[in-house]
Parts: structure tokens; sequence; C-alpha cells
């Protein structure tokens, strides 16, 4: 296994393509296998590679895996990445969350500390909810250093720091992980409690879906709250039902809660709960959301619409389109007029324009009249780097209804 030490007389290295340098030159952080040239040296699967123009001019260093993207890049600089390397690379990640006012804020103590590609670290999530840290690794090249990842953890966190969990199993290549086991990687934690804006959720990193809780909606849900009082709200697709947490507690008169799995309807009861929910304010219902809209009055004030990704590769595009449409139409017709619909898409294949018009013809199929009031996306912890625009993947519209 790799020990997390770069050489630099390191003798596995990846030739480019002249023709093929550019995206490399202009710090995108994939190389496609259709770029590669020769590949040098024995490569494995995991393995840290440096790429290189042909005429022996270094680009980059990174990880390799046999696959479209055959190497994904973590620096542009020659390095020597000793431990220090990666404290310094998860310091960075640090830094940013605590210019955000994320980091040692008691009102919100849950936020995403490294987001891939968006914090210069390809196939590496770090979730930290209170005084532990989730990670999970999309690739094999970052799996191979738990040990340095950890280590950089504990160097920025000191005694903040309880333990680190590894939550990789389920989105590693199937042939690789079939002998990962997610386990602690440092000390011990129990699912807990956390705060979010002030609200409080349960969170379990070890059974949850993705590293527990999604993250990734913390201000859309604060808006929502901005809207909810004295409404009747339906939160479809709603997990472990944070929209309905913020609902509730900015006042709905009535909040229904939807999602086909008995498990995430038994958490969302539990953080309604935990929220001090008045009695009677909230029902929640383990079903399939298009049959229940179908059968739903069309007497909902808000409705918050947020389905799990439904394309996750090109071919499958049009397919999740028409779904989009499909569920954005039913949902159209179940408001009063004067509603509020706020819908998503975490498709990363379905860009934000594709989504708008794929709503725009949702709204056509309904006849009413729409309007758009804002463009929301994911939050600043779950950073786009600037030479990627590919980590742009949440994108949401508020609807004003007649």
């Amino acid at each position: 296994m790799f020990d997390g030490y770069y050489t630099k007389d390191m003798q596995k290295r990846i030739i480019i393509k002249n023709k093929k340098a550019a995206a490399a030159q202009r710090f995108h952080p994939w190389v496609f296998s259709g770029a590669v040239k020769a590949i040098e040296g024995p490569v494995e699967d995991g393995d840290v590679v440096e790429v290189y123009q042909e005429d022996g001019s270094y680009l980059a260093t990174g990880h390799y895996q046999d696959g479209s993207i055959c190497v994904r890049l973590f620096s542009f600089l020659p390095v020597q990445a000793e431990q220090a390397f990666w404290n310094q690379k998860i310091g960075g990640a640090l830094a940013c969350r605590k210019a955000l006012g994320l980091a040692g804020n008691p009102h919100t103590d849950c936020y995403r500390l490294v987001h891939g590609e968006g914090d210069g670290l390809p196939g590496l999530i770090i979730d930290i909810y209170g005084s532990t840290a989730v990670v999970q690794c999309h690739s094999i090249g970052m799996h191979r250093m738990l040990g340095p990842i950890a280590g950089a953890l504990r160097e920025n966190y000191g005694d903040a720091l309880v333990a680190v969990y590894d939550k990789s199993s389920e989105t590693l290549p199937a042939t690789y992980a079939s002998g990962v086991k997610n386990g602690y990687v440092f000390g011990e934690s129990a699912p807990q409690t956390v705060q979010e804006h002030g609200h409080t959720f349960w969170v379990d990193w070890e059974s949850g879906q993705k590293t527990g809780f999604f993250l990734d909606q913390r201000e859309n849900r604060w808006l929502t709250g901005q809207y909810a009082r004295d409404k009747k709200v339906l939160n479809a697709f709603c997990y472990t039902g944070g929209f309905s947490v913020y609902a509730l507690k900015a006042g709905a008169r009535q909040v229904d809660s939807v999602d086909v799995s008995r498990t995430a309807m038994a958490v969302t009861d539990r953080n309604v709960e935990l929220n001090g929910a008045a009695p009677g304010t909230h029902q929640s219902f383990a079903e399939d959301t298009m049959a229940f809209l179908k059968a739903a009055d069309a007497d909902y004030d808000l409705m918050v619409i947020d389905p799990p990704a439904f394309a996750k590769s090109i071919k499958k595009r049009h397919n999740a389109v028409q779904g989009y449409k499909r569920l954005n139409a039913l949902a159209l017709s179940k408001l009063r007029a004067g509603g509020l619909l706020f819908t998503f898409s975490c498709s990363q294949v379905v860009g934000r324009q594709l989504f708008y018009d794929t709503i725009v013809a949702a709204a056509l199929e309904t006849r009413r009249q729409v309007r758009v009031l804002h463009h929301l996306s994911q939050p600043p912890d779950h950073p786009v780097n600037i030479y990627h625009p590919e980590g742009e993947y949440l994108k949401g519209l508020v609807l004003y209804v007649e």
C-alpha cells in the first residue's frame, strides 16, 4: 500500500499528447484516457503519478485509476508530499470554512470541510458533524491515503476532533470496495445531534445515506423558512425532514413530509420532535411521491420538491428530463393560487439551463402563470473550482404560481 510519501525521482509517469495538454495547463483536475500518449513504469489503480507533456515538461500530480478519467489531479506544482502536504491541504480547506463563518460556529456545527475538486482534492469528501469527521472517498487513490488524511484532520482540529469515520465502501469501485469495510480510522463516536442555524438534527453517519445528512441544502432550507409562516407545506422526498423542521420552526400551520423510505420517515419524526413542533402540525407519509401527489388535494401554499438524482450519466439524461417535467407539472397543479414551489435537481448531467427549460415546459403544461423569484445552488462549503465547472451540480428555482 502507498504510504503517503511522493519521491522526487518518481518513476510512474503519464505522458500527455501535445494537443491534449491544454486542459491540465488550465488547471482542469481530470486527465481523460484519450489524452494519454504513454505510461511509464508499472502503474496500478490508486498509484500517485506525475503527468508530463511529450517534451518532458511537468504538468501535475494525481491519482491514477483505469477508466475514462484516468488521472485525478491534486497538485499543479511538483510536490514531495509527506504528512505536511496533507496538513496544508486540509488546513487550507479549514481556513476557507472559517472565512465562511462555519468552523467554530455554535449555531451550525455541521458543514462540508472538503468538497472534492472544489477544494483541489478530487475524489475526497469530508463532512464535519460536531466533533466527528466523516470521510467518503470516491477514488482508490484517496482511499489509500486515509492514514495521512486522518492525521491531517487531527493536526488541524486538535482536541476538538474526537473521531474520524470512513464511509467509503458505497462510493468506491466495486472490485476494490469488496475489500473495504466502513469504520473508524481514529477514535470512536456514535450518531449524535448537530446544530444547523440553531435547528437540531439527529445524524446517523454510520447507516444513513451519503454521510448521514444532506448538508448541501442548508441555505435553501433557511430560505424556505423565510416563506413558510402560516402556510400549508409539502416536503416531498424529505429524507430526514430538513425542510420540514425549518418550515415548522418558522410557524407553518401544517407540514406534510413524504418519502418512500420508512427509515427516513422515522428520522424525520425524530427531528420534528427534537425541534418542538406543536402537536398536530406535522404528518408523515411513507409513500411514493408521485402517487402521493396524484391523490393530494390542490391546497398547498408551499411545496418543496427535492428528488434524488434522476440521471447519473449522459445516456440517462433524456429520461431524467422527462421525469423532472412530469413531477413538476404535477406539483404545480397541486398549489393554491399564490403558492410557492421550491424545486431542485442534483443531477450533474442536467445543466442549469436544461433544468430551467424543463420547468418552463412543466409550467406550460399546466397553463398557469409563474414567476421566478430565486435561482438556487449549492452552499459555499460545496465550492466549485473555477477551472472545473462540472463541480456545479445542485440547482433550484423558487417559483410564485398564480
